[in-house]
């Protein structure tokens, strides 16, 4: 009887550590500066929300949060090197809707469900067609009539085959009737000077990317990808107002964890990332930019991602994309 009772006794005890060494754990988090992930070239719009991300959280952390551009193979690169880090919170990534095309056009080393811990969406942002000012059209109806009257002469740029980008334009051509040649790039940081340059026509575009360069009239704005206008760019039409209804292009930003990361940590960094992302200073950036919160939790952010896959693997099928 004694002995069963000093058992009990130590038993309880170990379970008390424990308890208490789990909650040193998360009360220490973060231990050390987190690198922040972003699998694209410095100088786009992923870059600029993560930028203003890391600085925000680095205030609620008191911690410094790095953002570590990995670009290269379709965003492949940046997204394995997150898989193979330790999953103790102190590496993440930003991703946009991307995340959820990859894995239907190209073999990957990881799992998008199994090896990643989805932690909190951040923004949505609504895609924005600009063209070179050489570009001799002033609206959509007068780029669909060129792109038909010269088919695969207008180039079109993206962040990287079989991204949000090359599927709005391919959807586009099925919409529109017409045939743009796609140009892949590494990143906007790339892509944006080719097209200033005249080298490519067009691009979809995010608004956080391509709004200094439209008010400083190095490219024209043809229409936006959302349901509304924006804000930022209240004179630029949607693609339902400028004659091709049905069509919309948008992404999510979020940000996404090693699988087996602590779900305390998990937890934390949601808390502060829903804090951060609404709070005024946050917002006006944000609205500057023509992006706005889009926040979730954990659980709806990984629903988010399997349903995106889903439902990207069905455009991407319908519409034979190839990476070609």
């Amino acid at each position: 009887m004694k002995l069963s009772i000093r058992l009990a006794h130590i038993s309880a005890a170990f379970t008390l550590a424990a308890c208490a060494g789990s909650a040193g754990a998360q009360s220490a988090y973060p231990g050390k500066p987190i690198r922040l992930i972003t699998p694209y070239a410095p100088g786009g719009g992923t870059s600029v929300v993560a930028h203003i991300v890391g600085q925000k959280l680095t205030e609620s952390l008191s911690q410094p949060v790095l953002v570590d551009n990995r670009p290269g193979g379709n965003t492949i690169i940046g997204t394995e090197a997150l898989a193979k880090s330790p999953p103790d919170g102190h590496t993440l990534i930003l991703v946009i809707s991307t995340f959820a095309i990859v894995p239907s056009l190209f073999p990957t080393p990881y799992d998008p469900i199994r090896d990643f811990a989805p932690v909190a969406t951040l923004v949505n942002s609504d895609y924005v067609l600009v063209v070179h000012p050489s570009v001799p059209v002033k609206n959509l109806k007068e780029l669909i009539a060129l792109a038909k009257a010269k088919p695969r002469q207008l180039n079109y740029g993206s962040t990287g085959a079989g991204g949000v980008q090359h599927l709005a334009g391919e959807s586009m051509n099925i919409m529109a009737g017409i045939k743009m040649q796609h140009i892949p790039y590494k990143g906007s940081g790339q892509l944006l000077p080719d097209l200033m340059g005249g080298h490519i026509q067009l691009s979809f575009q995010s608004p956080a990317a391509s709004i200094p360069y439209i008010k400083n009239g190095k490219l024209k704005t043809i229409a936006m990808g959302g349901e509304k206008r924006l804000p930022a760019l209240p004179e630029v039409p949607t693609f339902a107002e400028a004659g091709l209804p049905g069509f919309e292009v948008n992404t999510w930003f979020g940000i996404l964890a090693p699988a087996g990361t602590a779900r305390e940590i998990i937890d934390k960094l949601a808390t502060e990332i829903a804090r951060v992302m609404t709070s005024p200073d946050i917002t006006g950036k944000l609205d500057s930019l023509g992006t706005y919160p889009f926040i979730s939790s954990p659980e709806k952010f990984a629903a988010l991602i399997k349903s995106d896959i889903a439902r990207y693997a069905k455009i991407i099928k319908t519409a034979k994309v190839t990476t070609e």
